[in-house]
């Protein structure tokens, strides 16, 4: 996949998501794990042609950036505002959420200049964003489950 193409896939998923989680949304157990895995799939088999060719320091860095964007993932599921409804648990995204996400974008921008200025001619650095993507949603979701049983509060149903 080419980098263009991989940017802009990048920033069509983070639209929709940061989209969906200002307006609100209904919390299915699709809606918290499909998305997520779909981009850590990609992001593994993008990323499988490259990797022998990647150096210990990007293989380092990559693995920073996942501990640093899954840090922030956890920290945006813990400022969504979950609430009961009628028809299951309902999510939205707070100022903090917002903010949180602004600066998981500044940081992967970044990270990914960064990459290309530490290392200009390998093609690992650009092969790495709908892992980290992948790595930051998943995260997410997985603190919004975990506060959804805390707090017992049943997922929605998945409309037909």
């Amino acid at each position: 996949m080419s980098a263009v193409i991989g940017i802009l896939v990048g920033l069509l998923v983070l639209v929709r998501v940061i989209g969906r989680q200002v307006t609100g949304s209904f919390v299915t157990q699709k809606s918290l794990f499909l998305m997520p895995a779909i981009l850590l799939g990609v992001g593994l088999l993008s990323l499988s042609p490259v990797a022998h060719n990647a150096t210990p320091g990007e293989v380092a860095f990559l693995v920073l950036d996942c501990v640093v964007l899954a840090g922030l993932g956890l920290a945006r599921g813990a400022s969504v505002r979950l609430s009961p409804t009628d028809q299951g648990l309902f999510q939205k995204g707070t100022a903090a959420t917002l903010a949180l996400w602004l600066v998981t974008i500044g940081l992967r921008v970044g990270t990914s200049f960064a990459s290309a200025a530490l290392w200009p001619h390998n093609t690992f650095g650009t092969s790495t964003l709908a892992l980290t993507i992948g790595v930051t949603l998943a995260a997410q979701s997985a603190m919004i489950y975990r506060r959804s049983l805390a707090m017992n509060i049943p997922f929605a149903t998945q409309r037909v």
